[in-house]
Parts: C-alpha cells; sequence; structure tokens
C-alpha cells in the first residue's frame, strides 16, 4: 500500500521500468553483435570461408524465430518478470560458453559445429526478449508515450554497437577474440539480479504514485495484463484470436515491415564490420570505431521517429498516419545505404551508412513495436508480439546467408549493399499502399472488408 505522502506525488517509476528494458536490450543486442567484430579474427584463426561464417553468423536467428511462438505463450501464461528473468541468466551462459570453443574444438568443422550451436541456443533463449519489451510497455506506459517507449528499446541495438563494438574491438585486440563473450557474459548474470530487483507490475511496485497509477491506466496502459493471465494460467487462447493474428492485412505489413527493418539490422550487426575490414581495408579496432557514427546516428533515428509518431497524435493526426509517415520517410532515408557501393573513400562509406540508419531508426521508432503495442489483441500480446517478431527475424536467417553468397560469387561487396537497401523501398511500399488503418485486432477479425478502403488522408475506412 501506498502512505498519503507517496501517493499525493507524480512519480516517475515507468521511466525506471523503460531504462531497465532498455539496459537489458542493450545486452541482449550486444550478445548478438559481438560475433561480427570476432568474426574476422575467428575466420583467419580458423580457417573458414565467408560462405560458412554466414552460416555461424545466422545460426542466432534460426532459433529466435523457432523460439518466437512458445516464446510468446511463455510470456503470456507466466508474465514478463519470471520469462525474462529465466532466460537473461541461460543467454548468458551461453554467450560466456561461445570464449571457450577453441578449447574444445578439433578443426574448423569442430569450431563450425560448436559455435553454430551455441549461436543457436542464445537464438531459441533470447526469443522471448522484445516481445517481453513490449509487453511490458504495454503495462507501463499510456497509450500517448508508446511510441517514445517502444523507439527507445527498439534503438538498443545502436547503443550496443556504439558502446561494445568498440570495447569489443579493443578486446579482441589486445586479448584475442574470446574476450568479448567473456565480458557480456558476466555482464547478463549480473543483470538478472538488477532485473529481478526492480521489476514490478505497477499496481504493486512499492514506488508507484496513485497518481502515475491513475495516469497510467487513464492513458490506456493495461496495468493488469499480468495479473490477469495469472488468475487465467489455464485458459486456452481462442482460435478466433489467433485467426485474426494471421489473417490480419494490416498485422501482415506490420510483420513484413519488421521484417525489412530486421534485414538492415542484421547487415549492420554481422556483415558491416566484416566488409570495413575486408572490403575497406581497416583493421579490426578502426572497424568498430567506424561502427560509432552510424550506431549513434540510428538511435537518435529512434528516438526522434517516436517522438515524432507521438507528437502526431497529439496533433490530432489519425493513428494510422502518426505511426505510418515517419516508417514511409525513414525507409526511404534508409535507402540511401545503396549509394556506399560507388564511393570510395571511407569517410563518405561512414556518412553515408550513418544517414541511412538515422532514416532506420526514425522508421523503427515510429512503425513496427509501435503498432503491435496499439493493434494486438488484450488477451495475445505476448503471441502477436512472438509472431511479429518471428517473421521480422526471419530476415536474420537470410541477410547473413545471402550476403555471404553473394560476396562468395560476386567477389566484392556492391550487389550485397544493393540487396539489403531493396528492402527499404518494399517496406515503403508495402506500408504506403498495402497496410489499411491501423486499429486495434478483435476476435476473429478478418481486415478491411473488399467494401471497405482505407481512406490514406485521414487513415479511416471509407465505405464504397
Amino acid at each position: 500500500m501506498l502512505s498519503n505522502k507517496a501517493a499525493d506525488k507524480k512519480s516517475y517509476v515507468r521511466v525506471g521500468i523503460l531504462m531497465l528494458i532498455l539496459f537489458l536490450s542493450v545486452v541482449a543486442y550486444a550478445d548478438r553483435s559481438i560475433l561480427s567484430i570476432s568474426g574476422s579474427a575467428i575466420k583467419d584463426e580458423f580457417g573458414l570461408s565467408s560462405i560458412q561464417l554466414g552460416f555461424i553468423l545466422s545460426a542466432f536467428s534460426w532459433a529466435y524465430v523457432i523460439g518466437q511462438i512458445p516464446g510468446g505463450l511463455f510470456l503470456d501464461r507466466f508474465g514478463a518478470k519470471k520469462v525474462y528473468g529465466v532466460t537473461l541468466v541461460l543467454w548468458s551462459l551461453s554467450t560466456l560458453a561461445m570464449g571457450f570453443v577453441g578449447e574444445f574444438a578439433q578443426g574448423a568443422a569442430g569450431v563450425i559445429f560448436i559455435m553454430f550451436s551455441l549461436r543457436f541456443l542464445l537464438g531459441l533463449i533470447e526469443a522471448p526478449s522484445f516481445p517481453a519489451n513490449a509487453r511490458v510497455t504495454i503495462m507501463w506506459f499510456p497509450k500517448a508515450e508508446r511510441g517514445r517507449a517502444s523507439s527507445l528499446f527498439a534503438s538498443s541495438q545502436y547503443f550496443a554497437v556504439a558502446i561494445f563494438s568498440p570495447l569489443s574491438g579493443w578486446l579482441v585486440s589486445e586479448f584475442g577474440w574470446q574476450w568479448p563473450f567473456f565480458v557480456l557474459g558476466l555482464i547478463g548474470i549480473a543483470s538478472f539480479f538488477v532485473w529481478m530487483t526492480f521489476m514490478r507490475e505497477p499496481r504493486h511496485h512499492p514506488l508507484v504514485s496513485k497518481k502515475e497509477l491513475e495516469y497510467i491506466i487513464d492513458g490506456g496502459g493495461l496495468v493488469d495484463i499480468d495479473s490477469i493471465q495469472e488468475r487465467k494460467a489455464k485458459s486456452r487462447l481462442s482460435r478466433a484470436t489467433v485467426k485474426g493474428l494471421l489473417t490480419s492485412r494490416m498485422l501482415w505489413c506490420a510483420y513484413l515491415g519488421q521484417y525489412c527493418i530486421i534485414a538492415l539490422s542484421y547487415f549492420f550487426i554481422t556483415w558491416f564490420p566484416i566488409y570495413l575490414v575486408q572490403a575497406r581495408g581497416m583493421d579490426i579496432l578502426h572497424a568498430g570505431f567506424a561502427t560509432i557514427a552510424p550506431a549513434i546516428c540510428g538511435f537518435a533515428g529512434g528516438i526522434f521517429g517516436g517522438y515524432i509518431s507521438d507528437s502526431l497524435l497529439l496533433k490530432g493526426v489519425s493513428l494510422s498516419w502518426a505511426r505510418k509517415a515517419p516508417y514511409i520517410v525513414g525507409m526511404v532515408m534508409a535507402a540511401t545505404l545503396i549509394g556506399a557501393a560507388i564511393v570510395d573513400s571511407n569517410v563518405w562509406i561512414v556518412a553515408i551508412m550513418s544517414f541511412a540508419f538515422f532514416g532506420k531508426g526514425v522508421a523503427a521508432g515510429a512503425g513496427t513495436w509501435t503498432v503491435i503495442s496499439d493493434t494486438a489483441p488484450k488477451e495475445a500480446i505476448g503471441l502477436a508480439g512472438a509472431i511479429f517478431n518471428c517473421v521480422g527475424n526471419i530476415a536474420g536467417i537470410v541477410t547473413p546467408i545471402m550476403f555471404g553468397y553473394i560476396v562468395a560469387i560476386t567477389g566484392n561487396y556492391s550487389m550485397g549493399l544493393l540487396f539489403v537497401g531493396a528492402h527499404c523501398i518494399v517496406g515503403a511500399l508495402l506500408f504506403l499502399f498495402v497496410m489499411g488503418p491501423i486499429e486495434r485486432v478483435r476476435k476473429g477479425q478478418n481486415d478491411v472488408t473488399k467494401r471497405e478502403m482505407p481512406d490514406f488522408k485521414t487513415g479511416q475506412r471509407a465505405h464504397r
């Protein structure tokens, strides 16, 4: 219970919760991205080919995709705190084990098998992390703040790259490729204790004032979603709800829009540092530092996109266009990364990538996880986020492998950059011409009927 003094004050515990999931998201993204920094040293030490390295880089995403649906169901059944806490410890142990591969593997085949297996395990365990972030955001934030909140944790990849790429580059240069895995594994294990200590539901958090709780509830925050799932743990998900998640044209555009964004993300956290080393002639340390500017710009773009989206909503712009417009503009900006294929200067490479990833951040900050928060059925928030993340992260499988094949076949990186940039145009076109109105999916809702077409000025349905 709150004291009278605490009840009268306006607390901001939700900001602390947001900083916590941002921190955990940074750790999660750093775990998946550090292999790209160690990748060149691993490739040289064990004599791996570009295609073999591409498969190792993709291993995380194979399991991450497979684990999304089970992870979402676990979230809806057990709640974010328990699921996030257990998986955080397990995925940190998997990261830690990567540093010992050289002690146990025999030859290139052994290295490939063990590294692929550990990265696969990491992806499987980490699968519920971002659906859990979305669930916590829906629980703790009113609708008018969700764009900014979602954009912050969605931008964690940039924090991870900006902080851990230079650190990992230094660790690899000074101590060997194993050390980034050791350091991040220990950070993850320590993070478990922070999460379990501070995370609570809004109604039961000792630091939340009555005013803050009322503000969250009045603004549409679903403060009881974890409590409800505990009381109804044995209830089954209805077929109508699942049908709504799988047949909505609006949601499928959001799913595919996430796929296009993640294609860029995985280029950045897998092949981009390797590209800088092998195609642009940088050493590992300088390649790590060269990723800072694009990472910072991507983070800034994510915050800007979420802010613009929420601002448009507060000014009376329809929910549809408050979410769509920043995504479309951002993806068009991101398409400029293709220009890196035709310039010679490394300075220009970094500048182009910085601009492109600012645009990608704008798109991600407004139009992907925020859409799921706004539209997922209340009884299936975990599952909706899992399907969304499952479809999106198929790009994490396809992009590293396809990029590796393109490099192997063409002998250069230009066509690979074109392949990645094409995703930006596809995503923008989907949101602009195919998606239709953005609204919360209800049980059995199929989508816009043939007699109802979206009015692109208002985001509402226009009857013919």
